[in-house]
Order: structure tokens, then sequence, then C-alpha cells
């Protein structure tokens, strides 16, 4: 196995996302969670750049590193919260915890180390955004507009419903 910089950037990256994911379920102050979940969405982008995906990156730091996180930052800061952390586990079920992850990853290791996939040609790099934007408009026309209703369904109830808290607030 010949180790290359694509290779290398691909396991630094990937490296970056797991310990993001890591962090983000160990940490236990908001802000430190959402900056570990910033590198996760930022490192992601970076392998669908590995991808030949350029366009599918530059959404996802777009939506999900700059659109759902400060969404998920205003939303733990204005709800209501106790910051009480709960008991820590022993070292028992830490030690079989991190036993059952390294027996994961060796599992998932040797299942993609012996997965035999066929060399097919591909288009990668002929116009990304140009087909993205013809299957979104020709095949998938239906689907993109009723996400679309759906959304506008949600944002409008949303506002509704917080209308509903301000009034409840002020007759308190």
């Amino acid at each position: 196995m010949t180790f290359s910089g694509e290779f290398f950037a691909f396991m630094s990256l990937a490296l970056v996302a797991v310990i993001g994911g890591v962090l983000l379920l160990n940490l236990t102050k908001v802000m430190h969670m959402i900056i570990a979940l910033v590198f996760t969405f930022i490192s992601i982008a970076g392998i669908y750049v590995l991808l030949s995906a350029e366009f599918v990156a530059v959404v996802q730091i777009l939506i999900y590193a700059g659109a759902i996180t400060i969404l998920m930052l205003f939303a733990i800061m204005l709800t209501k919260h106790d910051d009480a952390s709960e008991a820590q586990g022993t070292i028992w079920r830490k030690l079989l915890l991190l036993l059952g992850v390294i027996g994961f990853a060796f599992a998932v290791y040797i299942g993609i180390y012996n997965f035999n996939v066929e060399q097919l040609p591909s288009h990668l790099h002929e116009n990304n955004v140009l087909q993205i934007g013809k299957a979104l408009y020709t095949k998938h026309v239906i689907p993109f507009e009723l996400t679309s209703v759906l959304l506008l369904v949600a944002l409008v109830g949303a506002i509704i419903l917080a209308k509903n808290d301000e009034k409840e607030a002020h007759k308190e």
C-alpha cells in the first residue's frame, strides 16, 4: 500500500472529524461543544473536496458550519437549561466503552480494507454545479418544490408558536 498525499489528507480530515464528534459528546460547556461541531463539519467539507464535490463542500460550510451551528448556538443560549452535569461513570464502564469503540473501529477497518470495488471510469470534474442544477430542476423538481413548501410551513408554524409563547409570557 502506497501513502499518497490524498491518502494522508483523507486520514487527517477523517481523524479531525472523528475527534470532533467524540469531543462533542464528551465536553460539558456549550461553546466548546459547538467549536468541536464546527471542526467536524469543516473536516467533512474537506473530505467532499477530496471527492471532487466542491459544490457540496461549499454548501456544507455555508449551511452546516455557518447557519446550523449559529442556529443551534442561539437555540441553546435562549432556552432555559441547567448546567448540572450528570454523574461520571465508573472506571469499568469507561474501560468497557473504550474497548467497544476500539472493537468497532477495528471491525470497520477490516471491512473497508477487504472490500473490493471494481474501478469504473467516472466524470467527476465535469461541471458539478451544472449537473446538480440540471438534475434538480428536471428530474427532481417536484420533490424540490415540496421541500420548499414544507420549509415555509415549518417557518410559519415556528412564528405562530413563538407569538403564542410571547402572549402567554405577557399574561403572567
